[in-house]
């Protein structure tokens, strides 16, 4: 009888609630300061519990909503505490422009920015990937292929995403001219914010496929609609707030941790705060994973890619001219429009491997391998000069140099990649343009097979 009442759905609702308490208790409540320590384990605890409780809503909306649109929330309020941590750069950046401190504020914006969208590829994208494959061993997700040949096996990824990687490219596309400008102005933000806005109303009109449940999300889908509906917007709410309020704290205190130990700050605003407030999207991820729906997974991912390569740093320049109070760009330097360009090369290449709806564990590992390359050259520091032979002349590589250098190889390789599949890519080109215009069905549009 105990068994079988802990074994309740509930049971592990009220369970993932109650990871969040103690830290809602004895910060937000009851404002206790609290050791460094201390602050990074609870708001982890409770990251990790309305990481829970956000996929639960999420899963649980599909059976109302397009699943696309379902995830788009998903993926917003995930990454809800890096559009905080962004505007809050962005803010200080206004309060005295021209000063030094507007323009470290401004530089901090953009590297947390760059920093985040880096790493939902090169660690989420590619890591979850790797995780796929290795839990389909057990889960027997259906999207995993194996075939014959080193490192081979691939990830199958649902064609409906085809709609994402169109409204990503171009997004992408527009990024390559923003450092082009006076800085993020108002044109980068109407473009940008317009795309996710046009992205949304597409995933709105998308078919409502409602995929079968098990557990948690079957258990809450099998209310009557009004209560269901009650408990999603409840779950999205309250895991929406508990993130929201423990994910700054959550960086802050592993920024704190760092420069303890001697990390320069700037490097723990551009990679450790990134890191702390992408965690819930990857829990999220990896938990849909395990329970083998890594398809939803990636679309999640992507979705998340998508709304920080547009609503992120469109609405930059929105914060920074409230803080101004007129309107103003927000201003680049040389060393931040590299890393505008480098993001811009990541997600090029990125796109060029999804276009054949899969992604393989060698092109997983060269996303991981990347972007610990130009992570570690990054964090190091390195500085070192060329000599031309049978001439005078030397070249010295320093962080702004490498920027360029790694975006060239990014550049490069996805180029490859795209004239290879220059047929998967007007196949999906196709599909998007059909999807849009509301037409889902299967068509005549085929992706061809990898060699």
């Amino acid at each position: 009888m105990v068994r079988r009442r802990l074994s309740h759905p509930l049971v592990a609702v009220f369970g993932a609630a109650l990871l969040t308490v103690p830290w809602l208790g004895l910060r937000t409540v009851f404002g206790v300061g609290l050791q460094t320590g201390v602050t990074v384990a609870l708001s982890g605890i409770a990251i990790l519990g309305a990481s829970f409780l956000l996929a639960w809503g999420a899963e649980t909306a599909e059976a109302d909503v397009p699943r696309a649109f379902a995830l788009a929330v998903l993926a917003v309020l995930a990454v809800a505490p890096e559009y905080a941590v962004d505007a809050l750069y962005a803010w200080e950046a206004g309060i005295n422009p021209g000063s030094p401190e507007s323009m470290e504020a401004a530089s901090l914006a953009v590297a947390n920015m760059t920093g985040a969208n880096r790493i939902l590829i090169g660690i989420g994208w590619s890591a979850i990937a790797l995780f796929t494959v290795v839990r389909a061993r057990k889960t027997g997700d259906g999207a995993v292929e194996r075939r014959d040949g080193f490192l081979a096996d691939v990830v199958r990824l649902d064609r409906g995403i085809s709609t994402e990687i169109l409204f990503l490219f171009a997004a992408t596309l527009f990024a390559f001219f923003v450092p082009l400008g006076a800085g993020i102005g108002a044109f980068d933000m109407f473009v940008l914010v317009g795309l996710y806005v046009v992205y949304i109303l597409a995933a709105l009109n998308a078919p409502h496929e409602h995929e079968e449940q098990i557990g948690v999300p079957a258990y809450l889908q099998s209310y009557p609609r009004p209560k269901r509906i009650a408990t999603t917007l409840t779950l999205f709410v309250f895991s929406g707030v508990v993130i929201l309020v423990a994910v700054e704290p959550f960086a802050h205190g592993l920024e704190d941790l760092g420069t303890s130990v001697g990390i320069p700050s700037f490097l723990m605003i551009q990679w450790v705060a990134p890191l702390a407030s992408e965690s819930p999207e990857l829990i999220v991820v990896a938990y849909l994973v395990n329970k083998a729906r890594s398809t939803a997974g990636f679309n999640a991912l992507i979705s998340s890619k998508l709304n920080q390569w547009t609503l992120l740093i469109g609405t930059l320049v929105l914060v920074y001219s409230l803080s101004l109070g007129y309107y103003g760009p927000l201003p680049l330097d040389a060393h931040q429009s590299g890393e505008l360009w480098l993001t811009a090369a990541q997600s090029y290449f990125a796109i060029a491997i999804l276009i054949t709806f899969s992604i393989s564990i060698r092109e997983a590992l060269a996303l991981l391998g990347l972007f610990f390359a130009q992570f570690v050259y990054s964090v190091t520091g390195t500085v070192f000069t060329i000599q031309v032979p049978l001439s005078e002349v030397a070249i010295t590589f320093d962080g702004a140099t490498s920027l360029i250098g790694f975006s060239v190889v990014y550049l490069v390789l996805g180029t490859v990649l795209f004239v290879s599949r220059r047929r998967d890519a007007v196949a999906v080109a196709r599909l998007s343009v059909r999807r849009l215009r509301g037409d889902y069905s299967t068509g005549e549009t085929t992706i061809a097979p990898e060699d």
